[in-house]
């Protein structure tokens, strides 16, 4: 009898332990995280908001790229984010040798229906040279109000990343979260910290 019960008392502290070891995991190479110090950024289910499909469809479209690709970058966003309530689809221009400077224009789609026109543009400053232009498609979170976007967004530091060729940022103001995805052509390397203004109307100056 004492065996029996040694057997079941060993059993049983296995299964305890085991679930310990199946909660670590190493990084991917899927992520290229440009800052060891990455921004919590909660998950938000939204029942209302574009389903992970329909925004793969539209950025695929879009970009021109094989849904597959999009997927990944979407994928990842939609893991941090959930459904977004609408999406910027738009083409910028940057250009940077220290301090930079960022324009570009687009249309504001919500779940709703309403679409408004935007305009953004954007300082920036760090070890940063080179230029670029790209197209951009922002998955927009949190927004009652389509009028509500127009507004300075800082850059969440150590969000950002790439995956499939696609460079993914997040940046966020009074409780809404934008999540632009890029992919383009030029040469940009290098860090720099700034913030993006979108507006109703294009400006001259990037402030």
């Amino acid at each position: 009898m004492n065996n029996w019960k040694l057997a079941i008392l060993c059993a049983a502290a296995l299964a305890l332990g085991t679930p310990a070891l199946a909660q670590t995991s190493g990084p991917t190479t899927d992520d290229m995280m440009t800052s060891s110090n990455t921004a919590p950024i909660a998950k938000k289910a939204n029942p209302d908001g574009f389903t992970q499909q329909e925004i793969i469809d539209a950025a695929g479209n879009f970009f021109g790229k094989t849904s597959g690709s999009v997927g990944q970058a979407v994928e990842r966003v939609f893991q941090d984010q959930g459904s977004p309530v609408g999406y910027i689809r738009g083409d910028e221009y940057a250009a940077a040798i220290g301090v930079g400077v960022r324009y570009g224009q687009g249309t504001l789609v919500m779940k709703d229906g309403q679409e408004r026109k935007i305009f953004w543009q954007g300082p920036s400053i760090g070890l940063d040279t080179g230029g670029n232009a790209s197209k951009v498609f922002t998955l927009v979170y949190n927004l009652e109000n389509p009028d509500g976007i127009y507004r300075r967004y800082p850059g969440v530091e150590g969000a950002a990343f790439f995956i499939a060729g696609i460079a993914v940022t997040y940046q966020r103001a009074e409780g809404v979260t934008l999540a632009p995805m890029r992919t383009g052509i030029g040469f940009r390397a290098g860090v720099n910290a700034g913030y993006t203004a979108y507006s109703k109307r294009r400006r001259a100056l990037p402030f």
